[in-house]
């Protein structure tokens, strides 16, 4: 029986070549894995031994011929198969150990050459994979570290059934499909639009105990992305303490994350159900913490807190008293994860930040049967520009309430609708089927607080009904994206109130 091991991930290699040499398996290896094999005393021949031919053009073709890809290919149940090896002199190859040259670590690190990058396209390895995996039930393939415990107890007691070998195929076949999608991503850099055929690589992170609800099956997988940034939020989040994530948790994690991390400010974010209940920036992360929580203490309870600066162990006492899931910081002062640690239901996590220069991440929207595929809404805070629309322009305090809240708007579901004062949100009304009902929710929830706030609104309003609510409300300035036919109602409604009115030419629906 021979066996090629060709790997750039040595991990366990020389345990696993020591086990099969010692099942009497001949094996053969290029290069750094034939350098490796041969210092730990391995038994190892190099592939010119089946090729006849030298590694040439600084390795790139070494196992592309014919004396390898015949004994992959060639089908064990077919006596002409056979016959032909035999009459040219060559032999099967049994097993295939191979695992790819390090293309997405390579283009992770920044500053890559294109020579570089292009260097570390792996050929000759993805043509024996899959040349062994298409012939899986004469060829053993293994491409996981992670299964050579598993081959080498099934070929010390019989061999590795069809089925076996069927999954490690799967496998095989799935580990091309990521490279061959990273270089894909790659090589689209700097392309404007959509490309014409899409693949997307996810790797499960781990399985979860079950969806939203609790008949659903469900896991939870990271997409595997070149570029900057690829590796920070929530997916590659390390939790430090609590019992494991669910499906739900995860959800309301990342958009808590995604709100307090658009802020360049000192921001805390509460989420409940994917919309931020409570949001407030201040100098001090206790304070933004307090003036968050004052915004819906009520729905605060079973939260999620997630903070865009260190979580101060003042801010953890200020937390005492509510429950929470899950909170999330780029990091903790030691004090704070001792008084955070005291609440066995908390789940602790440390995430890291957005890389400023990456490039907006794809959102994926499923459809049966389908996906909708945009850029992520990722308008930096000082791309808006306010035109006044009324008589009176916003004082400076209410420019910076109503950037605040327009900030705030696009991280909350349409039909959104948020009252500010003092960078923190007072109210807001989600998810609802028309405007008026989402600043009714909002006015109810910051009640007398209202008065001298400034609203936002996702989208334009197509009707006056929903400013005459604001000014009833006390309502001081409102931005919206403007564009609606009856535009100059909204704007004479609001002269009449003495409320200053921004339009901002773009809109934050968020479905």
């Amino acid at each position: 029986m021979r066996a090629i091991l060709s790997v750039s991930d040595k991990t366990g290699l020389t345990g696993f070549a020591h086990e099969i040499a010692g099942l009497g398996w001949e094996i053969f290896s290029t290069g750094g894995t034939k350098k490796s094999l041969a210092e730990a005393g391995v038994p190892v021949h190099g592939i010119s031994d089946i090729t006849g031919f030298p590694e040439i053009l600084d390795g790139r073709v070494k196992t592309l011929h014919p004396a390898v890809h015949s004994g992959l290919l060639a089908r064990r149940d077919k006596p002409e198969h056979m016959e032909e090896l035999k009459k040219q002199g060559l032999g099967t190859i049994d097993m295939v150990v191979v695992n790819l040259y390090p293309f997405v670590q390579t283009v992770f690190k920044g500053n890559v050459t294109l020579e570089d990058a292009l260097e570390n396209i792996d050929i000759g390895g993805p043509t024996m994979i899959r040349a062994s995996a298409k012939n899986f039930p004469g060829v053993i393939i293994v491409t996981d570290p992670a299964d050579y415990a598993m081959v080498v107890e099934k070929l010390k007691s019989g061999g590795l059934s069809l089925d076996d070998r069927k999954m490690l195929a799967q496998k095989a076949f799935q580990h091309t499909a990521m490279y061959d999608t990273a270089i894909s991503q790659y090589l689209w850099q700097g392309n404007d639009g959509f490309p014409e055929n899409m693949t997307i690589a996810l790797k499960k992170r781990f399985d979860l105990r079950y969806g939203e609800n609790p008949h659903q099956p469900a896991a939870f997988y990271s997409e595997q992305r070149v570029g900057a940034g690829a590796n920070t939020g929530i997916t590659w989040a390390e939790q430090i303490w609590g019992k494991e994530l669910s499906y739900n948790n995860i959800l309301d994690a990342d958009a808590a994350w995604s709100a307090a991390t658009d802020y360049a400010a000192p921001t805390v974010s509460i989420v409940k159900h994917t919309n931020p209940c409570g949001l407030a920036s201040f100098d001090d992360v206790a304070e933004a913490y307090r003036r968050a929580f004052a915004g819906d203490p009520v729905s605060a309870y079973g939260g999620i807190v997630a903070v865009n600066r260190t979580l101060t162990a003042e801010m953890a006492e200020a937390m005492r008293g509510t429950f929470y899931e899950i909170s999330i910081a780029p990091d903790y002062e030691e004090a704070a994860l001792e008084i955070l640690k005291k609440r066995k239901d908390l789940r602790i996590l440390k995430a890291k930040l957005p890389v400023p220069e990456a490039q907006a991440p794809l959102v994926y929207r499923r459809v049966k049967g389908g996906l909708l595929v945009q850029v992520a809404d990722a308008l930096p805070e000082d791309a808006v520009t306010l035109k006044t629309v009324t008589h009176r322009a916003p004082t400076d305090d209410e420019v910076a309430d109503l950037l605040f809240a327009w900030r705030s708007i696009k991280h909350i579901k349409s039909n959104a609708i948020v009252l500010v004062k003092d960078r923190m949100i007072l109210g807001m009304g989600a998810g609802q089927p028309n405007r008026v009902t989402s600043v009714d929710i909002a006015v109810k929830r910051a009640g007398e607080k209202s008065k001298g706030s400034v609203m936002a609104s996702d989208a334009m309003f197509p009707f006056n009904d929903s400013v005459m609510q604001a000014a009833a409300a006390g309502v001081t300035a409102i931005i919206q994206p403007g564009g609606s036919i009856r535009d100059d109602d909204s704007v004479k409604a609001a002269d009449e109130a003495g409320i200053a009115m921004v339009f901002t030419g773009t809109r934050h629906f968020l479905h």
